[in-house]
């Protein structure tokens, strides 16, 4: 399952929600099927959005009042792998990056992946060194994601000096 957003709150009277989408263009987040929670208890059918300024408001099927909208704030919502496209050269699911090991350019071992979030400014690599220390966050992007080999369940990451301090 792979994460393409997250329920952020309800809006208006009428049952409609804004999602915080993870997909490259935001109102994508309804073009994929169904969604579910994390557990894939729970079903969801978005079935209509829009992109705003605050995310992309969504209506979903059998939400019909913001009490029941309100209930699901903070739910992160997946879709089966197998429904998205391939990513574009270059470019990864963070899922996929998830249990990589991460190395500097000159091979030193950093740490392992443990996450990838998203706190609305851009995509992180949580590394944990696994020798006890502690996790550091390091920016993904062009500067500091040097190569990335999912076959070999390697990264090569440039870390700012004060990353690991």
């Amino acid at each position: 399952m792979i994460l393409i957003g997250r329920i952020t709150a309800a809006h208006g009277i009428k049952g409609e929600v804004v999602i915080a989408s993870r997909t490259a263009r935001p109102e994508d987040v309804a073009a994929y099927g169904p969604v579910s929670d994390a557990e894939g208890k729970r079903q969801l059918v978005i079935q209509n959005a829009r992109a705003a300024s605050k995310g992309v408001i969504a209506r979903l099927e059998g939400i019909a009042d913001r009490n029941a909208a309100e209930a699901l704030k903070g739910t992160d919502i997946y879709v089966p792998r197998d429904r998205l496209p391939p990513p574009a050269d270059g470019e990864y699911y963070a899922s996929d990056l998830i249990g990589l090991e991460a190395f500097d350019p000159a091979g030193k071992r950093l740490g392992r992946i443990v996450d990838v979030p998203n706190f609305g400014a851009g995509d992180l690599l949580d590394i944990d060194p696994g020798d006890g220390g502690q996790s550091f966050l390091v920016v993904v992007s062009e500067d500091t994601i040097r190569g990335v080999d999912v076959a070999s369940a390697r990264i090569t990451v440039d870390v700012p000096k004060d990353a690991e301090d």
